[in-house]
């Protein structure tokens, strides 16, 4: 049992700390320049909404507060059989320059986003989502890097608001405090593997008709671009803003991505063959996490089956480390012990997530697109 131990320590550590760390060094070692210039091509911002009545009105006038040439930019927005008054908002919003698409029936996000690509006429497509604001600056700054021919896609930055100091959340901001820097060292030192659904924006010649039913648009779209040879970017200055979400929202948030990534590699099997160039990022990026689950439970069962101080203490370790979350679930004041608590219970928060979306898989249950 020992190999067990070892083999999912190994994984453990190459996932959240090996490539991290390989990421930093490249990304320092030997950088990618990209040359940005203050351009105005012609953009069109695509958006697909399905019951967004209650947050669609403040997006609309938040798209129409961007600093940017009011003759370069036409905005699509399709509703994708929306039940609420989110039809009768886009009815009022339509006229020059500002395309809503009502479609009858509820077809998914990727077909609606289908529908808002072929009905855009600009040279960049630019995507968001109903729920997020963006920065007056964000769509001026994600442009710019296009003036490079070598950007096929650039990534803007989702900065999470907490009104309130809640353990529930700290450590959920933690993650996606990483994760950001991940993405950035990605795409300093080459390409990034996913971008921010709340914003990005793409060469519209490189975008591909999604699949239907995909679930992670914002992975999908970036790796076809990488596949075709152009860069993926994270630029930080292109900000968009939402409120952090509480810990079960961000759980069920978290099994829809995980179990899309599970479904990438069955809607494009390419992405683990030679021709995608992104081959060895996407895996330890993106699946190896799928594995974290089976590496702490491999920990957890070798080091009760081995017998010897080493394998005792990390027995204790771990359980240490479970309990110490649960306290912090309970809102137990642990003193200087509390942010760990919480960077704990994120992690097992997250590492459930990715137990669920696997038996998502196995089982075939379809994650829907929601809210």
């Amino acid at each position: 049992m020992s190999w067990v131990f070892w083999g999912s320590a190994a994984l453990i550590f190459y996932t959240y700390l090996g490539y991290p760390a390989w990421l930093y060094l490249r990304s320092r070692w030997k950088p990618f320049e990209v040359r940005r210039e203050a351009i105005s091509p012609w953009v069109s911002i695509v958006m697909a909404v399905h019951n967004e009545a209650d947050v669609l009105g403040a997006k609309l006038q938040n798209l129409s507060e961007l600093d940017y040439p009011a003759d370069r930019l036409d905005l699509v927005v399709v509703s994708d059989g929306s039940s609420d008054g989110t039809d009768g908002i886009l009815a009022s919003w339509r006229g020059e320059r500002r395309q809503a698409i009502i479609m009858p029936s509820n077809g998914g996000k990727a077909a609606a986003l289908n529908v808002a690509v072929k009905a855009a006429r600009g040279d960049i497509l630019i995507f968001t989502d109903a729920r997020q604001r963006l920065g007056a600056e964000a769509l001026r700054c994600l442009v710019e890097n296009f003036a490079d021919a070598a950007v096929g896609c650039v990534s803007g930055e989702l900065l999470l608001e907490q009104p309130q100091r809640k353990s529930s959340t700290n450590g959920l901001s933690l993650y996606w405090t990483i994760e950001k820097k991940i993405r950035q060292w990605e795409g300093a030192s080459g390409s990034v593997v996913g971008v921010t659904g709340a914003l990005y924006g793409a060469r519209r010649e490189y975008v591909p008709a999604l699949p239907v039913g995909t679930i992670l648009d914002d992975v999908y779209i970036p790796l076809h671009v990488a596949r075709l040879g152009k860069r993926v970017l994270f630029d930080a200055r292109a900000q968009s803003y939402d409120q952090l979400a509480n810990s079960r929202r961000e759980f069920w948030r978290k099994v829809r991505t995980l179990a899309g990534n599970y479904q990438l590699v069955q809607l494009a099997p390419w992405l683990l063959t030679a021709s995608n160039p992104m081959r060895f990022r996407f895996v330890s990026h993106k699946l190896l996490r799928l594995l974290m689950p089976f590496a702490l439970l491999g920990i957890l069962v070798s080091s009760l089956a081995l017998n010897s101080l080493l394998y005792r203490l990390a027995l204790a370790g771990e359980l240490s480390l479970c309990l110490c979350s649960v306290l912090v679930a309970f809102h137990v004041r642990l003193g200087a012990l509390s942010r760990l608590g919480e960077a704990c219970s994120a992690f097992l928060v997250l590492n459930a997530a990715a137990a669920v979306a696997f038996l998502y898989f196995v089982t075939g249950r379809r994650v829907a697109w929601t809210r």
